[in-house]
This record gives C-alpha cells, sequence and structure tokens, in this order.
C-alpha cells in the first residue's frame, strides 16, 4: 500500500528534476536523476506567476482553515454540550446536507456569492467551505467522547459555557481539530471545479486552476509539469508533518492533563 501511494509522488518529484538530456521515456526508468537540476522549477515560476497563485491558494486555504476550526468548533461544542430547544432538529439538518453532493448546490452558491458581490474574489472561493458539515459532526463527537463528570464539575464551580469550552473542552479536542483542520486544508489547496466558476480575472487563479493553464503551456515537457505539480504538493506535506503529532492525542490524553 506504501509502495502504491507513494510511488507516483517519488515519479513525479524525479521527473521534476531531470534535465532536458535525460530521457523520461526509456524502457528501464529510473527514480534517481543521472544529473539533477532545479532549472524546471525556475523556468516554471519565470513563464507562468505560479508563486502568485500559490499565494492566492494560500490565502483562500488560511481561511477555510480559520472558519472550519472556530466554526465547527463552535457548532459542535454547542451540539454536544449545550441543551436548547431544537437542538436534534439542528442535527437532523446537519446530517441531511452530507447527503446532497457538491454539485447540486453549485449554483444556488454561485448565485449568492454573486448578490454577495463577492464573484472573481478570493474571499468568494473561500467562503463556501468555510464551514463543513462533517467538520461540525467530527467536532460534535469530539466533545461528546469528554466524560459528562467534567462537564458536571465545572458547573459546579460556576463555569460558563464558554469557560468550559475553553478549559474543558479544547484540551480534550486538539487531536481532532487538528484532523479537521487538515481536512479544510487539503480540501480548500486542492479544490478546482469551484475556483474556475468563481474567478474570471487571472490575477486571482488558485494554485490549481493555474496548473491546468501551466499543462497546457508546457504540454509538450512533462519536466515543467511535474515541477508545477511538485510546487502545489509540498504546502500539503508542510502542513501534514506540522499537525500529525496531534493525530493521536485522543480524548483520554487531555482528560487526564486536565
Amino acid at each position: 500500500m506504501l509502495v502504491i501511494t507513494v510511488s507516483p509522488f517519488l515519479w513525479q518529484l524525479s521527473t521534476s528534476l531531470k534535465s532536458l538530456q535525460e530521457d523520461i521515456y526509456t524502457g528501464t526508468p529510473s527514480f534517481w536523476p543521472e544529473r539533477p537540476t532545479l532549472s524546471n522549477y525556475a523556468e516554471v515560476a519565470e513563464t507562468i506567476p505560479v508563486w502568485s497563485y500559490a499565494v492566492n491558494s494560500l490565502i483562500v486555504a488560511a481561511i477555510v482553515v480559520a472558519g472550519n476550526a472556530a466554526g465547527a468548533t463552535l457548532a459542535g461544542f454547542a451540539l454536544a454540550k449545550l441543551r436548547f430547544r431544537g437542538v436534534k432538529l439542528l442535527l437532523g439538518l446537519f446530517l441531511a446536507t452530507l447527503v446532497l453532493p457538491a454539485e447540486v448546490t453549485i449554483i444556488s452558491q454561485y448565485v449568492t456569492v454573486r448578490s454577495l458581490g463577492l464573484a472573481d474574489t478570493l474571499l468568494g472561493v473561500a467562503l463556501p467551505g468555510a464551514i463543513g458539515m462533517l467538520n461540525v459532526l467530527l467536532m460534535r463527537t469530539a466533545f461528546q467522547a469528554i466524560p459528562p463528570e467534567m462537564d458536571e464539575a465545572a458547573i459546579i464551580d460556576g463555569a460558563t459555557a464558554w469557560q468550559r469550552l475553553r478549559h474543558v473542552g479544547l484540551p480534550n479536542v486538539r487531536g481532532m481539530l487538528s484532523v479537521v483542520t487538515i481536512f479544510a486544508f487539503i480540501g480548500a489547496w486542492d479544490d478546482f471545479l469551484w475556483p474556475l466558476i468563481v474567478l474570471t480575472d487571472p490575477d486571482n487563479y488558485t494554485l490549481t486552476v493555474g496548473l491546468q493553464y501551466l499543462n497546457g503551456t508546457f504540454s509538450a515537457n512533462p519536466r515543467l509539469i511535474a515541477a508545477g505539480t511538485m510546487i502545489s504538493f509540498l504546502p500539503i506535506v508542510i502542513v501534514f508533518a506540522v499537525l500529525q503529532r496531534f493525530f493521536f492525542k485522543g480524548v483520554e490524553e487531555g482528560a487526564i492533563k486536565g
């Protein structure tokens, strides 16, 4: 499974480092370039504003990650720990939205974004993904796993809902919050269809949309296409490397520390 998953990325990395003098179509392929070079990355950056596209993607991803981290946490805590009228109805509506594919609502989303004056803007690209319903349900599950005795003790001590969220809830759901953050970042970074619909100004293109232009421009040189692909892939690796240690921190660890 590791070979099947990682091999394509290693091959793209190898191709992006190969020079024009090296045959990439040889019958005995080699993962290690004979004369590794970074000229392919430099040529991509000189010909296409790939770094500008990357900045646009980072802006969109930052908005989506912030929205999901804050919105999913607040909504998940409310659904799991607060008691109010209509909580089951709201939970049912959240579950119902997961049944609909994104293509069903994409037209209404575009009409809404355009009516708000956000068409052809990075905020318009990020807004529909600012809070994911799946992320809300993941955070709700994480908050539900916190022993109710901890909440009861906090209530007895006079803690408000905000204090319970800050001092009891958040320390115990950091693992799930990191998962939500990574999912939100990858979803925003890799999204292609929605930015393609919303954006018309090339200066506002995200990296996924810009790479399609790269593919059409350098269709005769797979080395440059591979270099652009690796540029779009590296930020995901960095985000996962930074947050992966939180994946294995569950509710039990937080409860013991609390």
